[in-house]
C-alpha cells in the first residue's frame, strides 16, 4: 500500500508512534488509509452539512475495511462575497485548494482519498488536485439546495434575489418584497438550487466519470444524500483494490463527454474556466474553438434557473445527469465505452436511466435549440474568445449593436446603474476586472442582475474580462481575452463606440476601424496594479488569460 511509506517497517516506527499518538490501533493501520477531504465550515451555506456527510463517507470506508482520516479545504461563498473586495478572493481559492491538498496528500501518503466539496471553486480545486495526485479518488458532493418559496406560492432561488435589488432600485419593488425574498429565496442547506456554477460542476463530476449517479442532483437535505455518501465510501475501497485512478477515468474523451453534457444542461459560463484547468492538471489541453464545435451538435435540453422556472430537485425528480446523458447517446453524442469510478462503463451506467420528466429534460427530438447552453464569440474585441450563456439570452438580444458605455471597474458600473444612467440598447463594457487586471476575476452577478431586476434584461447587453455568477442571466458576456491589463483591444474601447453582437454566428465585433485602434493602442498605458501584495500579487504574477482556463503559469 502506498500508506507503507508512513507505516510499515523499524524504520517508520517513529512515524507509527506519531499515528498512535491520534488513537489509531494498529489494527486501523493495517488497513488502507483513506484520506476524506472535508470542505465543512460555518460560513458557506453549501457546507454547513458537509460535516454529516463526511461521516457517512466514513462509515462506508469503514464498511468496506479502511480507515478513514479526514483533512480540510477552504470555501468561499461566492453569494456573501458579491459585491465587494471579496470576490477578488473567490476564483483564486481554486489553486489554493488544490495545492494545499496535494500538499496534505503527499505528505502523509493515503492510499485514496474522498473529495466532499460542494461549491463553485471548491469542486474544480479538488478535481485539479485529483488529477494531479493521481491516487484512486471519488467525489461526494454536499448536494443542491432546495428551492424557495414565496407567500403566494410561487418558487424563487437566489438570482431571483439578486434580481428583487435592482426592481427595488427602479421603484418596481419595494422593502418589503425585498425582504420576502430575502427570508424565502434560500430556505435550506446545500448549494443554491438553480444551475449555478456549483451545481453545474457536481454534474459534471457525475458526467465525467468521477462521482456515483445523484452527486449533482439529490438534494441536501434529503437523507438519500447521505445514502450517496455511505456508498461513495464504500466505493473508494473497490477503487483502491482495483487501482483505477483519476487520469484513468479523466481522459480527452471523458472531457468532450463532460462538455458535451454541459450543453446540453446549460450550465454555467464558469465550466469554460473550470474545464480546461482540470484537464491541464490531468495532461489534456482543452480548448474554447472545440467547446464551440460541441456546442454547434449538442441540443440544449434543459432550463434550469436562471434560464428557466425549474429548479435541481426537478432535474432529480426527472432522472438527474444519466437520463440527459441517456438522452445524448440516441445521436451518439457521447462516448459511452469509457470506464467511470463505478468500477463501470458510462454505458453499463446509464443503461437503466429513464427521463421521467419530458418538460424538465427535454427530449433529444425536441430541445430548446438545436446547439448548446454556452456560445464562444470571436472577433477585434475578443481575438482569443469571449464566452455567453446562450440559452439564458432573451431572442431578441442574440443579435444586438448598441452604443458602448465604459467602465474600469465594477464598482464604477453598479453605481451608474443603479443611478438609472444606463438606456436601453446600450452596452455596458466592464473591463480591468479578469484574471491579471482584477486581480481574481471577480463575478459580475451584482450588475447583471441589477439589468434584469430593471427590466433593461431584453434591451441592453454587458461585456467583461471579468466572469459571471452561474446565476447571471441576458446578453451578459464575459471571458473577454485577451484582458484589458494584458492589453488586449477592450482596454482601447471608448465610450460611444459601437459594438456588434452576433450569437448565433458567434461573433463579437468593435465597429472602430484599424487605423483607428492603431493610435488609440499607440496612447494606451497600462494602469497601475490594484494590488501590490499578499496572495492577490503573486496571482495576478502568475496567472494565464481567461481562455486557457486562468490557470497558473510558473
Amino acid at each position: 500500500m502506498r500508506s507503507d511509506q508512513i507505516k510499515k517497517g523499524v524504520e517508520r516506527a517513529p512515524n507509527r508512534s506519531l499515528l498512535y499518538a491520534l488513537g489509531y490501533t494498529k489494527e486501523e493501520l493495517d488497513r488502507p488509509l483513506v484520506g476524506v477531504v472535508s470542505s465543512w465550515n460555518e460560513i458557506v451555506p453549501g457546507h454547513m452539512d458537509l460535516d454529516k456527510i463526511v461521516e457517512a463517507v466514513k462509515a462506508g470506508i469503514r464498511a468496506a475495511g479502511g480507515t478513514p482520516v479526514t483533512f480540510p479545504a477552504i470555501a468561499v461563498c461566492d453569494g456573501i462575497a458579491m459585491g465587494h473586495v471579496g470576490m477578488k478572493y473567490s476564483l483564486v481559492t481554486r489553486d489554493l485548494i488544490a495545492d494545499s491538498t496535494e500538499a496534505m496528500v503527499t505528505a502523509h501518503q493515503f492510499d485514496g482519498l474522498v473529495m466532499v466539496p460542494n461549491c463553485d471553486k471548491n469542486v474544480p480545486g479538488l478535481l485539479m488536485a485529483a488529477a494531479r495526485l493521481n491516487i484512486p479518488t471519488i467525489f461526494c458532493s454536499g448536494g443542491p439546495m432546495l428551492a424557495g418559496k414565496l407567500n403566494d406560492g410561487r418558487r424563487t432561488c437566489l438570482s431571483h434575489m439578486f434580481e428583487a435589488v435592482g426592481a427595488y432600485k427602479a421603484g418596481t419593488l419595494d422593502e418589503a418584497g425585498v425582504e420576502e425574498y430575502e427570508e424565502n429565496a434560500c430556505p435550506s442547506c446545500g448549494s443554491c438550487s438553480g444551475m449555478y456554477t456549483a451545481n453545474s460542476m457536481n454534474c459534471l463530476t457525475e458526467a465525467i466519470g468521477m462521482a456515483l449517479p445523484g452527486n449533482g442532483t439529490i438534494p441536501a437535505p434529503l437523507s438519500a444524500r447521505l445514502r450517496l455518501a455511505k456508498h461513495t465510501g464504500m466505493k473508494i475501497m473497490e477503487l483502491i483494490e482495483k487501482d483505477i485512478k483519476p487520469r484513468d477515468v479523466m481522459t480527452k474523451a471523458a472531457f468532450r463527454n463532460a462538455e458535451t453534457v454541459d450543453m446540453a444542461l446549460g450550465c454555467s459560463t464558469n465550466t469554460m474556466l473550470h474545464l480546461p484547468a482540470i484537464a491541464h492538471e490531468a495532461g489534456v489541453t482543452l480548448d474554447l474553438d472545440g467547446a464551440n464545435a460541441i456546442s454547434a451538435k449538442t441540443p440544449n435540453l434543459c432550463h434550469l434557473a436562471p434560464a428557466g422556472n425549474t429548479f435541481m430537485e426537478d432535474l432529480e425528480r426527472a432522472g438527474g445527469v444519466y437520463a440527459v446523458m441517456k438522452e445524448l447517446t440516441k445521436k451518439d453524442l457521447l462516448d459511452t465505452s469509457l470506464i467511470t469510478c463505478t468500477g463501470k462503463t458510462v454505458a453499463e451506467n446509464i443503461a437503466n436511466a429513464v427521463n421521467r420528466d419530458p418538460e424538465i429534460i427535454r427530449p433529444i427530438e425536441n430541445p430548446y435549440s438545436q446547439s448548446g447552453g454556452i456560445a464562444v464569440l470571436k472577433g477585434n474585441l475578443a481575438p482569443d474568445g469571449c464566452v455567453v450563456k446562450q440559452s439564458a439570452v432573451a431572442p431578441e438580444m442574440m443579435v444586438h449593436q448598441g452604443p458602448a458605455r465604459v467602465y474600469n471597474s465594477e464598482d464604477e458600473a453598479i453605481a451608474d446603474i443603479y443611478a438609472r444612467k444606463i438606456n436601453p440598447g446600450d452596452v455596458v463594457v466592464i473591463r480591468y476586472e479578469g484574471p491579471k487586471g482584477g486581480p481574481g476575476m471577480r463575478e459580475m452577478l451584482n450588475p447583471t442582475s441589477a439589468i434584469a431586476g430593471m427590466g433593461l434584461g431584453e434591451s441592453v447587453a454587458l461585456i467583461t474580462d471579468g466572469r459571471f455568477s452561474g446565476a447571471t442571466r441576458g446578453a451578459s458576456i464575459g471571458h473577454v481575452s485577451p484582458e484589458a491589463a494584458a492589453g488586449g483591444p477592450i482596454c482601447l474601447v471608448q465610450e460611444g463606440d459601437l459594438i456588434s453582437i452576433d450569437i448565433p454566428n458567434c461573433k463579437i465585433t468593435l465597429e472602430v476601424d484599424e487605423e483607428e485602434l492603431a493610435k488609440r493602442r499607440a496612447a494606451w498605458v497600462c494602469p497601475e496594479p490594484k494590488v501590490k501584495t499578499g496572495y492577490l500579487a503573486r496571482y495576478a504574477k502568475m496567472v494565464t488569460s481567461a481562455d486557457k482556463g486562468a490557470i497558473l503559469d510558473f
